[in-house]
């Protein structure tokens, strides 16, 4: 995802493929795939263990959180940087480090004693699992001709949407039956197999080459993310807490993660002249492209936000198990999951407006229907909205990644994909702090109006919805305005 098309000569996509490479690049390919279906269960395996987790270890929503916030977060930090990893390292060695790093946190997660060390773990896996995705969207990118990329691209769409799918049906079912840890204990296993295999099987398919690394640029990306992040995470918590700042005013982290940003655009202007830039932001010079992005940011907040909602909603004010929060989220991921290659098909014959506009309004819809949830809502009208945003999630996602990585120069394909990488991750970690921060102020202040814990929870879980909501409706004007670009290639698939 984020290498320069000209990273890997080692196999000119041109040329005819003798069917001894041809059985190795599908060989390399399966295990890629197989490596990043661990990756992504394991990224929404923790998305209703929150509430449990809150319990367990005696935290707030707003800590608790940072197990999927800080994995977001990082996610964010280190896919930038991945760009100059794969053209640097060969095939073989980065699978090798990405599976090693991963299977490490994921270690570290499973005999973690308490939130502190859980949340180290959970970074960690975010750096294997960040390298993993651009490993596996570059490598097929090089190796699959164009006229057979679209079908490629379908069936990846279907790993990265089936692996979050099940994640929370087997978090709930493992909460359900044992202790936490074993979310963890089980997916370790898995992790060494895939790395075992992989350091048995995989061979090397590209050609490294000199890449240089901007290190104040890496600086000032995490500085940028991070404040962000963190100055929206503590907003909440704080006000929560005391009805009032903490030690550190909240703006201070906001206002530091900007103006890192904004350093952080203006030394990518002036590097990109020569070729260094961290992140090329010539890729903005395409108008679909620009749009494209944009519309994924608000995707990534109200996908983000809802997931990490729903399962504290449908526990601690339906009173559903994690069982139960995870059986009602997986017909929506599956079917998410199983509409990518049809959505392919679809973008192929018709573009992406018929496609990203029925899916932005079917997303804000259902949105909407959440500001009015409570403690009396029907079980089958939460089920019936999670399939309906699953199906516009799906119809937006494809038509997006497709639409822009078409819209770009191919010299600058790898930067395109690194910023939509980061925007993706960046966005799915700001819905979470903004989401979490509305519902924990306004439960607070409805809770000192002496309202139920339960109905002061609601009140603030609506309120972050209708945020969501009015956000969602961006989505919808931006969708009208992505257009295919002139002599794409066919649908490359479905992003999360």
């Amino acid at each position: 995802m984020s290498t320069d098309a000209t990273t890997f000569d080692a196999m000119p996509i041109s040329e005819p493929v003798s069917q001894s490479d041809a059985a190795r690049n599908r060989l390399v390919i399966a295990l890629l795939l197989v490596s990043t279906f661990v990756v992504f269960l394991n990224e929404t395996i923790m998305s209703v263990a929150i509430p449990h987790l809150m319990t367990d270890l005696g935290v707030a929503a707003s800590v608790a959180q940072w197990l999927t916030t800080a994995f977001l977060l990082t996610m964010a930090v280190v896919i930038p940087v991945t760009g100059f990893l794969l053209q640097r390292l060969n095939t073989r060695p980065i699978f090798l480090l990405a599976m090693s790093i991963f299977t490490s946190g994921t270690l570290l997660c499973a005999v973690a004693p308490g939130i502190e060390l859980l949340i180290v773990g959970r970074v960690v896996q975010a750096v294997g699992t960040a390298i993993m995705m651009p490993l596996l969207m570059t490598t097929v990118m090089t190796l699959v001709p164009p006229e057979a990329r679209g079908k490629t691209m379908g069936n990846i769409s279907i790993v990265m949407s089936v692996a979050p799918a099940i994640g929370p049906t087997i978090g709930g079912f493992i909460l359900a039956n044992l202790e936490w840890r074993w979310m963890f204990i089980l997916v370790l296993p898995i992790a060494v197999g895939a790395l075992a295999l992989g350091a048995r099987k995989i061979q090397n398919v590209s050609t490294p080459r000199y890449a240089p690394l901007d290190v104040t640029s890496v600086v000032l990306s995490a500085l940028a993310f991070g404040g962000l992040i963190y100055g929206l995470s503590s907003f909440g918590e704080s006000f929560a807490h005391t009805g009032e700042a903490g030690p550190i005013p909240v703006w201070m982290p906001i206002a530091i993660g900007a103006l890192a940003m904004a350093v952080f655009v203006w030394r990518q202007l002036r590097l990109q002249n020569e070729n260094k830039a961290l992140l090329d932001l010539r890729v903005f010079q395409s108008r679909n492209y620009a749009v494209s992005v944009s519309m994924m940011l608000v995707a990534m907040m109200t996908l983000f936000g809802t997931v990490i909602l729903l399962p504290i909603y449908t526990q601690s004010v339906v009173g559903l198990d994690t069982l139960q929060t995870g059986l009602l989220l997986l017909p929506g991921g599956l079917i998410m999951g199983l509409m990518g290659p049809v959505v392919g098909r679809l973008y192929d014959r018709y573009g992406p407006t018929v496609l990203a506009v029925p899916g932005a309004v079917l997303v804000s819809l259902v949105m909407w229907a959440l500001t009015l949830v409570g403690k009396d809502t029907s079980v089958w009208a939460l089920l019936a909205g999670h399939v309906v945003i699953s199906v516009g999630l799906a119809l937006i996602f494809t038509p997006v990644f497709t639409s822009s990585m078409g819209s770009v120069r191919k010299e600058l394909y790898s930067h395109a994909s690194a910023v939509l990488g980061s925007v993706q991750q960046l966005a799915g970690a700001a819905g979470i702090a903004l989401f979490i921060a509305l519902m924990t102020i306004r439960t607070a202040s409805l809770a000192a109006e002496g309202l139920e814990p339960v109905d002061a929870l609601a009140g603030g879980i609506r309120l972050a919805f209708l945020v969501g909501a009015i956000i969602s409706l961006f989505a919808i004007v931006a969708a009208f305005f992505i257009r295919k670009p002139a002599g794409g290639e066919p649908g490359m698939g479905h992003g999360h």
